[in-house]
């Protein structure tokens, strides 16, 4: 009962995690995910767990197909193409992987998308540095005002 209680509580956490996320952290996530999933069917692939194999291979599959699916190819112009082309590669080998149990596709996917989570971490944070050094300074309180900002 404790189990399955951890469970939901955790559950519930990583929903609410989600949820409250903004869209660079869902991305960021996403690879994550992939990056664990890879990791995961490394190690079942060592083991000869068969079913662990197929599942976590699915479960990155899935990962790369959000993100060919979330790609705006019309404002992303030719980045937008490229990583199609490469998320598009990462899949047929992921699937290929799959079929032959081999974890050579397995280690390359998972090394291109630890890369990509990388440099998507880089112009995150340079964005974010960009905003903030253009904002303008707070304004000062007006006489006669409350300044809540203590």
């Amino acid at each position: 009962m404790d189990e399955r209680f951890a469970q939901q509580a955790q559950d519930t956490y990583r929903i609410n995690q989600i949820q409250m996320a903004s869209k660079e952290q869902l991305l960021i996530m996403t690879y994550d995910i992939g990056i664990r999933s890879c990791n995961a069917a490394e190690k079942a692939i060592i083991s000869s767990d068969v079913e662990q194999i197929h599942t976590n291979l699915l479960r990155a599959q899935s990962v790369v197909r959000e993100l060919m699916v979330t790609l705006n190819l019309e404002q992303g112009g030719e980045v937008a193409a490229s990583l199609m082309k490469l998320y598009d590669y990462m899949y047929y080998q992921l699937v290929d992987a799959n079929v032959k149990k081999d974890a050579v596709p397995v280690r390359m996917v998972r090394q291109m998308l630890e890369e990509l989570k990388s440099t998507w971490v880089e112009a995150i944070t340079k964005l974010k540095m960009e905003s903030k050094e253009k904002k303008p300074a707070a304004a000062a309180p007006r006489a006669g005002g409350t300044n809540f900002a203590y």
